[in-house]
């Protein structure tokens, strides 16, 4: 069990860095806070994390070149290990409701990629709940990203991070888990997901293993 950080409130002054994409939403991140000293003081007053996070982006909308392998649209955003640099990004763009149909969006570990392939990933599987409001999805992603990033999970360990995905008809938020035969583990996990996100509905887990091997909706190992 990792200690959990307390999150202070939005700090008056928040510090952003630039990020090299463009043209993508990370482009609209900037760098403000005023003179040169009052950005100095900011920047020795920021709360550090327990570890480092990384936001990712995949425009699923757009047309792939002909033979492109899956994934080849995830772009790598901004790596972040303060409570100030979050707030930061947060606000200025990384909010689900702002983003087209067919996208999806990440947050994950720093060293861990989105992707089935990735080590930390490879055994695993996630939690899903769906949504059929952007209200209702940018609650549930924004809770989930504070629970993250505070450290709120006992088994923090065995979380690669979540996924918003944009859809036109229903939204879906995934929590990427490392041991999908940990059944232990995934059911404290799935428990404490459902408490963060304040829902009463039924979630459920499924392999990662069996998405890749069934073309269907993969089926449903645990719920809670």
């Amino acid at each position: 069990m990792v200690n959990s950080v307390s999150l202070p409130l939005k700090s008056q002054t928040n510090i952003c860095v630039s990020t090299p994409f463009s043209p993508n939403p990370f482009l609209s991140v900037i760098r403000f806070g005023g003179m040169a000293s009052e950005v100095a003081d900011a920047e020795k007053q920021q709360h550090k994390l327990e570890r480092k996070w990384t936001f990712w982006f995949d425009n699923q909308s757009k047309p792939k070149q002909g033979g492109a392998a899956w994934g080849s649209s995830l772009r790598k955003g901004y790596t972040f290990d303060t409570v100030e640099e979050f707030w930061c990004l947060y606000d200025q763009i990384f909010r689900p409701s702002k983003f087209p149909a067919n996208a999806d969006f990440h947050l994950f570990k720093a060293g861990v990629e989105p992707k089935w392939e990735d080590p930390e990933c490879a055994n695993g599987g996630k939690w899903t709940v769906t949504s059929n409001k952007k209200t209702d999805l940018d609650s549930m992603w924004l809770s989930t990203l504070m629970a993250l990033i505070g450290e709120q999970f006992d088994d923090a360990d065995e979380i690669c991070g979540v996924v918003a995905s944009v859809r036109q008809k229903q939204d879906k938020l995934s929590l990427w888990t490392k041991t999908a035969a940990n059944e232990a583990a995934q059911m404290a996990i799935g428990r404490k997901w459902k408490e963060v996100i304040d829902t009463t509905d039924e979630i459920s887990y499924g392999f990662h293993d069996d998405s890749r091997r069934e073309s269907r909706a993969p089926r449903s190992r645990y719920q809670v």
